[in-house]
């Protein structure tokens, strides 16, 4: 097989990578060799680019050169999409592999990104705003300038559509439910990376340990947790939105609706301003009082007003712990994985700590060093840091989906 591009698109961000896919026999995710992976950060505001080859060495391009202040995602991805034209080996990417973040309650496993296709995940940018037009952009970019190029979506919400109907049930009218207002839960990305290699970091470092019971904490400025229960989601905490669940960056997650009517009603705010104050004003941002969304800024200030937005946080996390660890009868390993669960000691200490009542022991040496395992050898539940790889799992799913095609294709 050809090369595989990877395009991950977020609300301020995008990644992309470039993979070798390998052996077509070999299953594993190890199979893919990066060529290049790159970052445009901080969309809208002040933006930064990134480019490294397949060793990690960075690499300097024109692309990274003189990034106007407020860039967006269109500007960003023509700068992209000239990167890709520049390179002598374009012809050699067989697939483009995009994260979209809603598949709704029609797309539970890749599709092949057709007309059709596209225009229906348009309409479900109401239920993520802040991330579907983003996720579908370049998809029709590359429509317009490479059509001959097959692309492929992988879905967010596909790892949870195992869930129970009681999980994804709201206390609404059925009539409601039935047009699919119901919880669908994010992020499903990282949890099926997670997922697969959390048996590999457990066979190294303990005999006969257990994954039957696993919470991932997908800890990032979008934050969200999963309860996996012998390989299947079983609940999370983020719902029929991705605002639903743990405070985030700006998002303010799990909320009383009697709020927001109150905001309507009391305060006359209107639809779009009780939305931007719930998805961009919120959260860690909106409890600091405006110091920072980063919770890298967070934990370096001083003032109260930090601290405080740190331990709602950590807060939230220990109550949701709690709640997933109920709806499997128990826990075996609690991982945490993205840019707060990977880099951020302090919080996890305070998870990890708010969690004892469970049987999870924090090392803290091992904690204060981000190994991959943090829990005391003796802790009856085991806790771990795991980097997460959305960009090689949208590869991996990528890969299967083109082969899968290509094996109905030959067999008809």
């Amino acid at each position: 097989m050809k090369d595989i591009l990877v395009i991950n698109s977020g609300s301020s961000s995008i990644k992309f990578a470039l993979y070798a896919p390998g052996d077509d026999d070999d299953e594993s995710l190890a199979r893919f060799q990066m060529r290049y992976q790159g970052h445009f950060s901080g969309l809208g505001q002040t933006p930064r680019f990134t480019l490294k080859n397949g060793q990690g060495e960075p690499v300097e391009t024109e692309q990274a050169r003189e990034l106007p202040e407020g860039m967006e995602h269109h500007a960003a991805l023509e700068r992209l999409l000239t990167w890709i034209e520049q390179q002598p080996d374009l012809e050699d990417i067989a697939v483009v592999g995009h994260r979209v973040v809603h598949g709704g309650r029609d797309y539970h496993a890749p599709v092949v990104l057709d007309e059709k296709n596209t225009q229906a995940l348009e309409t479900l940018i109401s239920l993520a705003p802040l991330h579907q037009p983003f996720c579908l952009a370049p998809v029709k970019m590359l429509a317009e300038q490479r059509p001959d190029l097959v692309q492929v979506a992988c879905f967010d919400t596909a790892f949870h559509t195992t869930q129970p109907e009681v999980s994804q049930h709201f206390a609404i009218p059925r009539e409601l439910t039935e047009k699919g207002l119901v919880r669908y839960g994010f992020h499903g990305l990282s949890y099926d990376y997670i997922n697969r290699v959390l048996p590999g970091y457990l066979e190294s470092h303990l005999e006969d340990a257990s994954a039957e019971r696993v919470i991932v904490a997908h800890l990032g400025n979008g934050a969200s947790m999963c309860a996996i229960h012998n390989g299947r989601s079983v609940t999370s905490t983020m719902g029929f939105t991705a605002v639903d669940g743990l405070p985030m960056g700006t998002r303010c997650g799990n909320i009383d609706p009697g709020l927001v009517l109150h905001l309507l009603e009391e305060e006359k705010m209107s639809v779009d301003e009780v939305s931007e104050l719930l998805y961009k004003r919120s959260g860690l941002l909106g409890v600091s009082g405006g110091i920072s969304s980063d919770m890298r800024e967070l934990l370096a200030s001083d003032a109260p007003e930090a601290q405080e937005a740190i331990d709602l946080f950590i807060y939230r996390i220990v109550r949701e712990v709690g709640s997933l660890a109920a709806a499997m009868g128990g826990l075996d390993q609690l991982v945490f994985t993205a840019g707060i669960g990977e880099k951020a000691a302090a919080v996890r200490e305070g998870v990890c700590h708010g969690c004892e009542w469970l049987g999870v022991t924090l090392d803290t040496e091992a904690n204060q060093q981000n190994a991959p395992r943090i829990s005391h050898p003796e802790s009856r539940v085991g806790a771990w840091v795991i980097p997460t790889d959305e960009e090689r799992m949208i590869a991996w799913h990528s890969a299967k989906h083109l082969q899968a095609e290509s094996a109905k294709a030959n067999a008809e």
